[in-house]
């Protein structure tokens, strides 16, 4: 045989088996695609969240077993505030994660940290708690729904700030943005793009808004695409500008932040 042809196929196969001893695991901290960094935040939980077997409403809010519903009656789902004026959050971290991975929870934390009287601690032994597990996809409850409370942030695509943020605001009492009760004035619903079977996760709520404006750009607001039926079509539009971009956020907004303030009463941080 052609000594040259030989090398040939031997470089080739060496280049081969190359590319697959350097292919990137899901699971290695940090590693994104292209595709992922174009989608929106829900686009992104509800790709994760795809093939999850229990019950999800919205997308990424699993029904309490202890409240009525999805809303937060009276003050019951509200996180208590400690003698400090400060709302301790007590969390425990699966050991599942890597130290990396609970780096990165723990980092998307800080804003809260920082702009809130809102703290995230550490579990120890507190009666209603945070329990962030790594199971299949991104999901939590809505509010305090007291003792140990799941909360989902799957290695394998949860773990971008904006998600984490957006699933520990559900936690803290938070629903969709485009749920808010006076959405109407500010979204278009397009149903005929949402499949029958998905209709519910455009119900408006019975809302609290805090008397704060509808925010666009909340890490909370559903991306104008999510659920549609029809590929690149709008299920919420912005009105009455249409090219408003929404669910676009990598980090809360600052009308997130002040949402937090002023259900928890953080006057401190009201001008934060």
């Amino acid at each position: 045989m052609n000594l040259s042809l030989v090398s040939a196929v031997l470089s080739l196969l060496l280049g081969l088996s190359a590319q697959n001893n350097c292919s990137v695991q899901p699971h290695e901290e940090g590693v994104k695609t292209k595709e992922h960094y174009h989608l929106d935040i829900t686009s992104r939980i509800l790709e994760v969240n795809k093939g999850i077997n229990h019950m999800l409403v919205q997308g990424d809010v699993t029904l309490s077993k202890k409240m009525n519903g999805m809303r937060c009656w009276s003050n019951f789902c509200k996180w208590r505030k400690s003698y400090n004026g400060r709302v301790e959050v007590p969390y425990r971290l699966s050991d599942s994660f890597y130290y990396s991975e609970k780096a990165s929870i723990e980092k998307a934390m800080e804003t809260f940290h920082k702009k809130t009287c809102v703290r995230f601690v550490p579990y120890r032994g507190q009666p209603d708690y945070l329990s962030i597990e790594n199971e299949l996809g991104c999901w939590s409850t809505i509010g305090r729904e007291g003792g140990q409370q799941l909360l989902s942030l799957s290695a394998y695509g949860c773990l971008d700030r904006g998600i984490i943020q957006h699933e520990l605001l559900h936690a803290l009492g938070f629903h969709h943005e485009h749920t808010r009760s006076d959405r109407d004035q500010y979204v278009r619903i397009n149903w005929q793009n949402i499949p029958a079977v998905h209709a519910v996760n455009f119900n408006k709520m019975d809302t609290n808004n805090l008397n704060t404006p509808y925010d666009y750009s909340s890490v909370m607001h559903y991306g104008r695409t999510a659920f549609t039926s029809v590929f690149g079509a709008d299920t919420v539009t912005p009105i009455p500008d249409s090219s408003v971009p929404v669910g676009q956020r990598d980090d809360m907004s600052d009308i997130d932040i002040l949402r937090i303030n002023r259900l928890y009463n953080c006057s401190e941080y009201r001008n934060a």
